[in-house]
């Protein structure tokens, strides 16, 4: 299958109603510099994966230097989604999630790409540990 590396709005998560959900009742995870909320919902087709990428202020308080992270972090997302867009499709999931980065320095791209790759292989497993059946997907990858 042929796979469109872009990252549109509709991949965003921009809801206030959900954003509040996901802060509210997500799980969570770690993997440093970043954390990871995360909240499974309800299928529908339209999308699978909404992300929301949050940088607080009193870590870094440059906007610019945030703005860089940003970026940073929504590209290597972009480049590696697949690894996680496709196992959902394959078994009709969606999810919400949000990264947050914790750090209060700068990281560089290959070092946010590497996390971003381990997070997305953690949130597939995490995923799979909520309904058995997809265990074996997972284990077969």
């Amino acid at each position: 299958m042929q796979h469109k590396y872009t990252f549109k709005k509709s991949e965003r998560l921009c809801s206030r109603k959900e954003i509040q959900s996901l802060f509210n009742n997500a799980n969570s995870f770690s993997i440093y510099p970043f954390r990871i909320l995360w909240l499974p919902i309800n299928y529908n087709g339209q999308y699978t994966a909404k992300i929301l990428i949050a940088i607080p202020s009193k870590n870094i308080r440059k906007a610019v230097t945030r703005n860089l992270l940003k970026r940073r972090i929504k590209e290597s997302y972009r480049k590696n989604k697949y690894e996680l867009i496709d196992f959902l499709i394959n078994n009709k999931i969606s999810c919400n999630v949000a990264f947050i980065y914790n750090a209060k320095d700068i990281t560089n791209y290959k070092e946010i790409e590497s996390k971003i790759i381990l997070i997305l292989q953690r949130l597939k497993k995490e995923l799979a540990s909520m309904n058995p059946s997809i265990q074996n997907f997972v284990n077969c990858k």
